[in-house]
This record gives C-alpha cells, sequence and structure tokens, in this order.
C-alpha cells in the first residue's frame, strides 16, 4: 500500500472508519460490509485482510469484555444464561466450524487475487440481497444449521466475510442479550487462527499502516456504540434494506470493473 495516491488514502481511512462503526453496532459485518468498498480501491485482497484482521482481535476482545465486567458488575456474570456470552453453544458451534476454516485458510493463500475478488464480491451481493429483500438468512433446522456452519467456517477461512452465515444460525440459539459479545468472542478466535497463517505463510501484516487505520475504525467504532443502543430497541429494518441496495451497486460495478 505505499504507492497509492492520496485520495485513495482518504478513500481506505473513510472505509476502514466505517468498517468500525459497522462492526461494533451490528456485532458482525465489519470486513463482509466493507471489503467490497476497499477492493474497488486496490484490488488486492491480502493487503487489507491482515489489517481487517487486527482490528477484530482489538475490538472484538475490548468489547467482549467490557460487556463480561458489566455483566459482573451487575450480579448475573456467573448466573447461567445471565453473563454477556453463551459459552455452551460457542463451543459447539466451534467443534463444526474448525476444520472448514482451516481449509478455507489454505484456499486464500492458493486462490490467485482476481478469483478471490470474484468470489468476496459474489458471496457480498448473496448477502445484500437478502438484506434488501428483508430476508436475511435465518436457520429453522439442525442440518440447516450444521450446513451454514461449516459454510461460514469456510469462508471465513478464505475471506473474514462468512459472518452473516454464522450469526443466521447463533441468533436462533443465543439469547439476544448474549449474542453480540458472543459472536466477538467467536470472531477473535477465528482471527487468531487466520493471523497465524497469515504469519506462517510470510504475508505482510502491512504494520506501519496500523498507526493511521487504526484511529480511523476507532471513530467508527465510537459512533458505532451509540447505534448499537438505538438499534437494540429499535426496527432497523430500513437500514438493512439501504444496506443491501448500496452493497449490490457497489459489488456489480466491482465485477465490472
Amino acid at each position: 500500500m505505499a504507492d497509492l495516491l492520496w485520495y485513495q488514502y482518504v478513500l481506505i481511512g473513510l472505509i476502514f472508519a466505517w468498517s468500525g462503526f459497522v462492526r461494533t453496532s451490528l456485532g458482525f459485518g465489519g470486513a463482509v460490509l466493507a471489503l467490497p468498498f476497499l477492493l474497488l480501491v486496490l484490488n488486492e485482497p491480502l493487503v487489507f485482510l491482515p489489517i481487517i484482521a487486527v482490528h477484530l482481535l482489538i475490538f472484538s476482545s475490548w468489547i467482549a469484555w467490557r460487556g463480561h465486567r458489566q455483566a459482573q458488575a451487575a450480579g448475573g456474570a456467573s448466573e447461567p444464561g445471565q453473563g454477556n456470552i453463551d459459552w455452551h453453544y460457542l463451543g459447539k458451534a466451534l467443534k463444526i466450524m474448525i476444520v472448514p476454516k482451516l481449509i478455507g485458510v489454505v484456499g486464500l493463500l492458493s486462490l490467485p487475487a482476481e478469483l478471490m475478488t470474484k468470489i468476496i464480491f459474489g458471496i457480498v451481493i448473496v448477502y445484500a440481497l437478502g438484506y434488501a429483500l428483508n430476508k436475511p438468512f435465518r436457520s429453522k433446522n439442525t442440518y440447516v444449521d450444521y450446513v451454514l456452519l461449516i459454510l461460514g467456517g469456510y469462508v471465513s477461512g478464505t475471506s473474514l466475510i462468512g459472518a452473516p452465515l454464522i450469526v443466521a444460525v447463533f441468533a436462533n440459539h443465543v439469547a439476544k442479550h448474549q449474542l453480540r459479545d458472543t459472536l466477538f468472542v467467536l470472531w477473535f478466535i477465528l482471527v487468531v487462527i487466520k493471523m497465524v497463517s497469515f504469519l506462517i505463510a510470510g504475508i505482510d501484516l502491512q504494520l506501519i499502516h496500523h498507526l493511521w487505520l487504526l484511529p480511523c475504525a476507532f471513530a467508527g467504532h465510537l459512533l458505532g456504540e451509540r447505534v448499537h443502543r438505538y438499534m437494540v430497541a429499535a426496527d432497523s429494518q430500513v437500514f438493512f434494506r439501504v444496506l443491501g441496495v448500496v452493497l449490490i451497486v457497489i459489488s456489480v460495478v466491482g465485477l465490472l470493473s
């Protein structure tokens, strides 16, 4: 990322602020809702994925730990179902996802960047259609749960954008007040695996660019905290529909270009 023009750096900074906002407000989507925009600026997934991964590690651990402290202060952290994390279902889901996750990591490191970009845009279009039509992924069957978790683990391994598939399952098995923090712990575990694979493969982690992109993501994080509190009690269907339409347009433009 050393040879970009000044306006490309500005766009990347704004997109990472958007990523921080989405991640904190929804509990997922920091990658899937930012990668289409980033790839329009620079069509190199492996440039941005390490940066997104580090941001996930930092913010997911921070928010989950803060939620745990708040649950402790409320006196419910030690009671089953009253803490901020559903450890039982988290462990059950990880047993299903871990092997597909590792297979996906190998796929990311071996597939050409152009093909990986097309796969990412294609997956985002599928997700976006669900948002735009107000019919997001929902799982109501045990076998469907397994399939979605396996696919979500694999996609997460390839590009860190398996969240909508995984959330479709977790939303039906984890209590609403535990969902966001449980997902953040899951993202942390999955991203640690991804980062280890990056280090083993010798991928450039773009460490110098964390110095200015982390504050951008933090600015989005602060705004996302406010929106999250609003969305917990409000109907957010309009937000998702508009978001879905925008993502479809961006992804189609990306595929054509």
